[in-house]
């Protein structure tokens, strides 16, 4: 049983390269890394809801515990022995800052890793629109809100 579960987002490049990273890291099998959008995820994880899991990093502790965004990064990278990059994070008079720049990066996620030369997927959390079909780049597709 692994330490953490981390319920990621795996269209969205950023994420997948820190997945990436800590997956490289994890030597002692303390993670479990699981797809949002795979198509059996709400078969294997009733218990998560994959819209709640799109707009905010959800992860589950090895006793049940759910915990969400700047939570789950800090555990995670504190499991595979780097915590001290991110400790100050939870720190109480940075923790209220840190969370705020995250829900910004997490609703923004797909264009901000443009920005850093990924490809941008269609980011259904903004209000902003999206290339759906990148083989029509004049089409612009206002993007699905969640509920």
């Amino acid at each position: 049983m692994p330490d953490l579960t981390i319920y990621y987002d795996a269209l969205c490049p950023l994420c997948r390269m820190e997945i990436q990273h800590l997956e490289k890291l994890d030597t002692s099998g303390r993670l479990r890394l699981e797809d949002i959008n795979a198509s059996d995820f709400t078969a294997r994880y009733p218990h998560i809801d994959p819209v709640a899991a799109d707009r905010i990093l959800h992860g589950e502790t090895g006793d049940g515990q759910l915990i969400f965004g700047l939570d789950v990064t800090c555990l995670a990278w504190k499991l595979v022995g780097k915590g001290h990059w991110f400790a100050f994070l939870r720190w109480p008079i940075v923790s209220p800052i840190a969370d705020g720049f995250y829900y910004f990066f997490a609703k923004h996620r797909h264009r901000i890793s443009s920005w850093f030369g990924r490809p941008q997927t269609c980011d259904q959390t903004c209000d902003l629109s999206c290339d759906i079909n990148s083989d029509v780049q004049s089409k612009k597709v206002p993007s699905q809100k969640h509920p």
